[in-house]
């Protein structure tokens, strides 16, 4: 699945996941540009680790809540290589709790992250991938968009609009060449699940059937995967990445 020549933009791309995923595109062939919000200093180290492995890439601070930042990133990364042929959306966050107390922040602050942010950086990429007539659009859902989970509400809310946004898009845009896809992690070993892994790992593992937490370069893999030409065919799929979590059974 080699993305020689390609050139990819990938959100939240300074850890877990997004840098999983960063790595994999670059080491496929693909210069890689992602957006950081804060880690300016890990954003730092990928860029030179990459370059050490004779691989580029460059990184943008960038508030994904924002069109206008969303859009200039866009027009940098172009100005620096010509093209964007994949665009991952990658960045988001959680902020738990039931939704009784949730404070409106919580709410706005996770769909704004989480779901605006895909509009805004899909919107922005819309036109030159349609001039190119080639684009390899992927969105970052989860299971909690199909598996219930108390305290979640804005979480969930913000995954199931991605799945359906990714739908949407699929439709508007194959005729020009762009897929749109999403992949749905489970529970997956990052620092955003820390805290959940902690306080039930092991209880955790057990509804698994693969009986093991994923690992970030599970979803790269996937990623890698829908950007590939080997996906050319592959449009408006949602990809449960949760070692059989979803399938129910005992």
């Amino acid at each position: 699945m080699s993305l020689e020549g390609r050139v990819a933009l990938v959100t939240g791309g300074s850890r877990g996941i997004g840098k999983s995923i960063v790595e994999r595109l670059a080491r496929d062939g693909a210069k890689v540009a992602f957006v950081y919000n804060s880690s300016s200093e890990a954003s730092e180290k990928i860029v030179a680790d990459l370059a050490a492995e004779g691989f580029e890439a460059a990184a943008w601070k960038c508030n994904v809540r924002s069109k206008e930042e969303a859009v200039s990133v866009i027009e940098q990364v172009i100005e620096k290589w010509e093209k964007i042929d994949i665009l991952v959306n990658n960045a988001g966050i959680i902020k738990d709790g039931l939704l009784a107390t949730m404070t409106d922040e919580m709410w706005h602050d996770v769909i704004e992250t989480n779901l605006t942010s895909v509009f805004n950086f899909c919107q922005a990429i819309t036109r030159p991938m349609m001039s190119a007539r080639y684009g390899r659009i992927i969105n970052m859902s989860s299971v909690a968009a199909s598996v219930s989970n108390p305290g979640q509400s804005n979480y969930a809310a913000s995954k199931g609009g991605i799945e359906g946004f990714t739908k949407c898009l699929a439709t508007e845009l194959a005729r020009r060449g762009i897929t749109c896809n999403a992949v749905a992690p489970g529970f997956i070993a990052t620092d955003m699940t820390e805290d959940v892994r902690n306080a039930a790992g092991d209880v955790i593992k057990k509804k698994i059937p693969c009986r093991r937490l994923g690992e970030p370069d599970d979803i790269a893999n996937a990623v890698a995967f829908f950007a590939s030409d080997a996906a050319s065919y592959v449009t408006g799929q949602v990809l449960k990445v949760d070692g059989g979590l979803t399938l129910g059974g005992l």
